[in-house]
C-alpha cells in the first residue's frame, strides 16, 4: 500500500489520539506516531478500563481480543474510526458504529497468504495422516503399513467464497493439480476463470461434486450456520470439510454427527464457534485435524496487518 499523503497541519495531528487495545507489531505504532498522532498502547486493557477512557480517543485499534460493543461505542464521544488489524469484524458492532458515523476499517489482505498456506497444510495433514505419523514416531512406533493416505492431484476442491484467501487457495490447489470449483455471491470475471481454469457453480453443485470443501467467507447473519445437516448431507460420502474462516459458519453438532457416522471422511479446522473450545468432542475425533486459530499467526502477516491498519487510519483521519 502506498504511503499516505498528509495534507493536514501538524496542529491537527497533535490533537488526534489513538488507542491500541491489542498487541500489534511496532511498525504500525511507529507509523502512527510518525504521522504526528498521540498513540497509547494498552494491549491488556480490560473492558471496564476501556469504557472509562474511550471518550478521550479519535481512533481505536483492536484485534480479536477486544470486543467493541454498542455500549462502548455510545461512550466514544470523539471516536472517528475503529481499526481491526485482521480480517473478521465479528467482534465489532459495525451497525452501532455506522449509526454514530464512525468508520470501521480492517486489513483482509494482510493474512491472506498465511491463511491460504495453512489451509493447504491442513488438507495435506489430513490426507497423509501427518499428525498420527508424527505422534507414533515420537512414541517409538513404526506404522508405515497402516498410514496409507491419498494425494491431492486429481482431486476436486470446492471453495465457498473467492475473496483474498479463497483466491490464493485456488491458485495453490491448481498448482497441486486439483480441479477447482467455487461459488460466490457475484459472478467472477472471465480473467479469474481463465487463470484458475476453474468452474463457477451453485453451492449445491459444489457440495455434491467436491472431494474437499473449504470455507472462505466472513461471518455474517447470512453465513452463520450456513453449513449444517442439509449441506453436509449433500457432500460426497468420504469428502472432507476445511474451515479456516470462522467457526460459527458451521453447525458443529451437525459436523460431529457427519464425522461420527462416516458420512464425511474428515475435517480440518482452525476456527471454532467458541474459542478456545470448551466442548472437545469434535476435536478429539481421530478424523479431525485441528489448530488453535493460527491462520494469521505468521510474522509476515502480523507485520503487514500492523502497517496496513496504521496507513488506513492515517489516511482516514487526515483526509482533506
Amino acid at each position: 500500500m502506498a504511503s499516505a499523503s498528509f495534507k493536514s497541519g501538524p496542529s491537527k495531528r497533535q490533537r488526534l489520539r489513538v488507542l491500541v487495545c491489542d498487541p500489534i507489531k511496532e511498525v504500525g505504532i511507529e507509523r502512527l506516531r510518525g504521522a504526528g498522532f498521540k498513540v497509547d498502547v494498552r494491549p491488556k486493557i480490560t473492558s471496564e478500563e476501556l469504557k472509562a477512557v474511550i471518550q478521550n480517543y479519535d481512533a481505536l485499534i483492536v484485534r480479536s481480543r477486544t470486543k467493541v460493543t454498542s455500549t462502548l461505542i455510545e461512550r466514544a464521544e470523539r471516536l472517528k474510526v475503529i481499526g481491526r488489524a485482521g480480517v473478521g469484524l465479528d467482534n465489532i458492532d459495525v451497525e452501532a458504529a455506522e449509526k454514530r458515523g464512525i468508520a470501521v476499517l480492517n486489513t483482509p489482505e494482510a493474512p491472506a497468504d498465511s491463511t491460504a498456506e495453512l489451509t493447504i497444510g491442513l488438507i495435506l495433514a489430513l490426507a497423509r495422516g501427518i499428525p498420527s505419523a508424527v505422534d507414533s514416531m515420537k512414541k517409538g512406533k513404526w506404522l508405515k503399513g497402516r498410514l496409507k493416505g491419498w494425494q491431492l492431484k486429481g482431486k476436486t476442491i470446492g471453495l465457498i467464497g473467492l475473496g483474498n484467501v479463497g483466491l490464493r487457495v485456488a491458485r495453490l490447489a491448481k498448482a497441486f493439480g486439483m480441479k477447482v470449483l467455487f461459488t460466490k455471491r457475484t459472478p467472477p470475471s472471465p480473467d479469474v476463470l481463465q487463470e484458475l481454469e476453474a468452474e463457477f457453480v451453485s453451492l449445491e453443485d459444489l457440495l455434491r461434486r467436491s472431494d474437499i470443501v473449504s470455507l472462505h467467507v466472513p461471518l455474517t447473519d447470512e453465513t452463520r450456520g450456513m453449513v449444517g445437516t442439509r449441506e453436509l448431507g449433500l457432500m460426497k460420502r468420504g469428502a472432507i470439510l476445511v474451515n479456516t474462516s470462522r467457526g460459527a459458519i458451521v453447525d458443529e453438532e451437525a459436523l460431529l454427527e457427519a464425522l461420527r457416522s462416516g458420512r464425511l471422511g474428515g475435517a480440518a479446522l482452525d476456527v471454532y464457534t467458541v474459542e478456545p473450545p470448551r466442548d472437545m468432542r469434535l476435536i478429539q475425533l481421530s478424523n479431525v485435524v485441528c489448530t488453535p486459530h493460527i491462520g494469521a499467526q505468521t510474522e509476515e502477516a502480523q507485520v503487514e496487518a500492523s502497517k496496513l491498519i496504521a496507513e488506513k487510519i492515517i489516511q482516514y483521519l487526515l483526509q482533506p
